[in-house]
């Protein structure tokens, strides 16, 4: 398999998941709108990692080191590191009902659509760099 098509499965997945993260918020279900919003940055940075690295994306789910280990962190602005600092703890996949309370209190509509919004946009500015990077190698 090329490293392209290693992005190319990253990215379908990201497709699904960012289609699902719309449907819930039209729902009213925050934190796992914010859940998949964790899983559509740390796919794409995945993504981006294939198409720059011959070997496999790390199993972890920390985007600075994901974005780090790829060379694509030194690229974004502060704002966009803060964002990923700020998505960290919404992996929520395995965590405790104490844990998922704790974050579910922080989110509302408006917090939520901030988030879902950035994701948006990380995942654009991503790709673009992808794709730069895809007519370069």
């Amino acid at each position: 398999m090329t490293n392209k098509e290693r992005a190319e499965k990253w990215l379908d997945i990201v497709n699904e998941d960012l289609s699902v993260a719309d449907d819930l918020y039209k729902t009213g279900h925050w934190l796992y709108v914010c859940f998949m919003c964790h899983q559509v940055v740390e796919k794409t940075l995945k993504a981006y990692w294939c198409v720059c690295r011959d070997d496999d994306p790390p199993y972890l789910h920390d985007h600075s080191k994901i974005a780090q280990g790829c060379g694509l962190y030194t690229k974004m602005s502060a704002e966009q590191k803060d964002f990923l600092k700020n998505i960290k703890p919404m992996n929520i996949e395995a965590r405790y009902l104490e844990y998922k309370n704790e974050i579910a209190r922080t989110l509302n509509r408006e917090k939520t659509a901030e988030i879902l919004e950035f994701t948006k946009q990380l995942y654009t500015w991503i790709l673009e760099k992808l794709r730069e990077k895809s007519s370069t190698r």
